[in-house]
């Protein structure tokens, strides 16, 4: 069990280091913090607890991972525990900041799944919730509360309000601004963002079938193309396409 831990970084003596982890210069580890076997934190890199990563996370230098939540009012031992939890494989470039949670309600703590990327500068605020092979370009700002399912992709500078979901396999264009919760694979863009397309390329990337694709296409025309009302084209779209039914779900919420 081979530990790499530069001799000026800073590691309290409660947080529990899993094997082959390797610390860089100046970074810093705090109280209450668990890395899982194979995290790398680079130079200048922070995490603060109480925080649990998993495996073979890499963290680069002025990142910042569970930091408290910016609120005015922080309800200490209220409620939700104040955690981060992160899974595996993730990858968290410079100046990227992840919040714990913010003691509001009954959330189970900031939550990120595995294999995602955070590019330059990207925030996830507290008590959001990040699912799993999700891309955030640079600076795109996830507000307090928000959730991100499955492949979304986010393009650079796009923002989502608190309490919005993005739904899985949905792109968020550069620049765009969510107010309200964006169906799953569809592509929205504009402040504030509107549903412009189906998502091919990333359902392609998935490698969903072109019966499922076809059968999407004809939803997503029935639904935002159509003059129909939304509760009319609702009850006509064919829902025995997994995929169809999904977007349908998102709707009838």
């Amino acid at each position: 069990m081979a530990r790499l831990i530069h001799p000026s970084a800073i590691v309290d003596g409660s947080a529990q280091l899993g094997e082959d982890v390797e610390i860089g210069p100046y970074a810093v580890v705090g109280a209450g913090v668990q890395l899982g076997p194979s995290c790398t934190l680079h130079a200048h890199a922070v995490v603060l607890g109480p925080t649990v990563l998993g495996g073979e996370n890499v963290i680069h230098p002025f990142a910042v991972l569970g930091g408290a939540a910016q609120l005015k009012r922080r309800k200490e031992g209220a409620g939700s525990p104040m955690t981060l939890t992160v899974g595996d494989r993730n990858v968290f470039r410079e100046h990227v900041t992840i919040h714990r949670a913010g003691g509001e309600g009954e959330v189970a703590g900031t939550r990120v799944g595995s294999d995602n990327l955070f590019m330059v500068g990207a925030h996830v605020a507290h008590d959001a919730v990040v699912g799993s092979h999700v891309t955030l370009a640079n600076g795109v700002q996830l507000a307090g509360h928000a959730v991100v399912e499955d492949y979304a992709t986010f393009g650079g500078l796009s923002g989502v309000a608190q309490f919005v979901r993005v739904g899985e396999s949905a792109f968020v264009a550069a620049g765009a601004m969510c107010e309200r919760d964006v169906p799953p694979f569809v592509i929205v863009q504009g402040d504030r963002a509107k549903v412009r397309a189906l998502n091919v390329v990333g359902l392609r990337r998935r490698e969903v079938s072109e019966e499922s694709m076809e059968r999407l296409w004809v939803a997503f025309r029935q639904l935002f193309v159509s003059t129909k009302t939304r509760a009319e084209a609702l009850s006509l779209v064919d829902r025995s396409d997994r995929y169809v039914a999904q977007l349908v779900q998102s709707l009838r919420k």
